[in-house]
């Protein structure tokens, strides 16, 4: 098997027992369930923090996501494209949410903003959340001139969000919750005819 294969194989492995087990996971799991040597793991990756970049990096890619993004119709309305999106985010954004709140668990978050070996590590994750903002802009591009801020924020603000309430496992954001989130985007928080302060 090639290194790059051996590689994909332990990282695959281990986000799936991350999605399984959360904080559970040990190295010797991994190995059990990418049917090779605990011992192997550490010669395809100088160490644990390594491998944690590398499932954070697996995690963030975005292929499938920007193909559905790009899919939305832009004739539809601003409402009915940011809930195509949310769709669209849902599987990515749950995936990401669930790994960065296993390595924040595992404090690979703290370990990692203190290296700055990392920091070139993790350039691919946001390079891929760089490119699902910037997609949820191309959705704003309509309305452009009737914004209040420039789409490539509002994209942002969005993506935040919902990444947002996806770390949170135990209160997952709801489809019937979703209507009114983007309502509250589009619109803002006061009701039409209400005085402004």
């Amino acid at each position: 098997m090639s290194p790059q294969l051996r590689r994909q194989m332990i990282v695959r492995s281990t986000l799936a027992l991350i999605a399984e087990h959360g904080l559970a996971v040990t190295t010797r799991q991994v190995a059990r369930a990418a049917g090779i040597n605990e011992a192997t793991i550490f010669q395809v990756f100088a160490d644990k923090h390594e491998l944690l970049n590398a499932c954070m990096a697996e995690a963030a890619r975005c292929d499938d996501v920007l193909r559905e993004l790009a899919d939305i119709p832009l004739g539809a309305s601003v409402t009915a494209r940011l809930l195509a999106a949310a769709g669209a985010l849902e599987t990515y954004l749950m995936r990401m949410g669930t790994v960065v709140a296993y390595l924040e668990a595992v404090g690979h978050t703290r370990a990692r903003r203190e290296s700055t070996a990392s920091t070139a590590g993790m350039r691919e994750v946001r390079e891929a959340v760089e490119s699902v903002v910037a997609s949820l802009a191309a959705l704003l591009a309509p309305e452009e001139g009737s914004l209040r801020l420039p789409p490539l924020q509002i994209a942002q603000a969005y993506f935040d969000l919902l990444f947002a309430r996806s770390r949170e496992l135990d209160r997952p954001l709801c489809d019937s919750q979703l209507p009114d989130l983007v309502q509250l985007l589009v619109h803002g928080a006061l009701v039409a005819g209400s005085p402004r302060r």
